[in-house]
């Protein structure tokens, strides 16, 4: 067995400010591992992780409130859930720079990258091009809610 506790992080900031965002979901992860008669073994987890600058800051994993019928759904709740993380995270650390005496002279405005690796998670929250069934809108009024903020925050999926 490989030990590096002694190692521990190398953490290597960027000389640009973003707040980055990469997020992931296990759709029913624990679906016949344990007692399939209890509704947390089906329901999918949410896991996020919020950069400043390229260095971890916060790091979050748990389960989705409801119980998600697709991996697609499962990712666009995850997706939901931590643009709900991002968005304050987001507006204090740009509230911290600024009363330290960074860019006050102009608007500052961080750029934010998310990461998310389903196409159809991406493809319904696309502002440009959304695609909307009516086999998706059971999920679409409960967390479209973020798509609203995506230009005004400056926040490219």
């Amino acid at each position: 067995m490989l030990k590096t506790s002694e190692k521990g992080i190398i953490l290597r900031p960027s000389s640009k400010l973003t707040v980055d965002c990469y997020v992931d979901a296990d759709f029913a992860g624990l679906w016949n591992r344990e007692d399939h008669n209890d509704e947390n073994c089906i329901k999918s987890r949410t896991g996020c992780v919020l950069c400043i600058s390229k260095c971890l800051v916060l790091w979050i994993t748990q389960l989705q409130d409801g119980i998600t019928l697709s991996t697609m759904e499962a990712e666009y709740v995850a997706l939901s859930m931590a643009m709900r993380d991002l968005l304050p995270f987001k507006r204090l650390v740009q509230t911290i720079f600024m009363s330290v005496g960074f860019k006050k002279s102009q608007q500052f405005n961080i750029l934010c990258n998310v990461f998310e690796d389903n196409a159809g998670a991406l493809s319904l929250a696309n502002l440009e091009l959304p695609r909307m069934t009516p086999r998706s809108k059971h999920y679409a009024v409960k967390y479209h809610c973020f798509r609203v903020c995506l230009k005004s925050e400056n926040i490219r999926l």
